[in-house]
């Protein structure tokens, strides 16, 4: 006696969910490194410059990170798609936070 197949796998809106939730926080890191380069630019800052050029990096990773995930959710890739590694997240959050800060530190270098 054969077993059946296991069900088809149905990731729903799962992949394009992730995938936008990483493009958004791409968005609002490269929004912050535009505003932390303008800003270290014209006043010299070159803490701020530097800040600005990581964080230009850290968008790009994020949305080929998040592209990747979004591609094993939906099911496109032949890899399965495990939970997100901490490492990941917490990378993340610590470029997120640092985002914000060098926003904020763009202002009041600004005024």
């Amino acid at each position: 006696m054969t077993s059946a197949p296991p069900p088809a796998r149905d990731p729903g809106l799962q992949g394009e969910r992730t995938a936008l939730s990483w493009t958004r926080t791409a968005l609002v890191i490269v929004v912050n490194a535009l505003l932390a380069l303008r800003s270290g630019w014209v006043s010299g800052q070159l803490l701020l410059t530097a800040a600005g050029i990581v964080l230009v990096a850290a968008a790009i990773g994020a949305v080929l990170y998040g592209s990747r995930r979004g591609r094993a959710l939906a099911g496109r890739t032949h890899e399965v798609p495990p939970a997100a590694p901490t490492t990941a997240i917490a990378i993340v959050a610590a470029t997120t936070l640092l985002a914000c800060v060098t926003g904020i530190a763009s202002v009041l270098v600004a005024h």
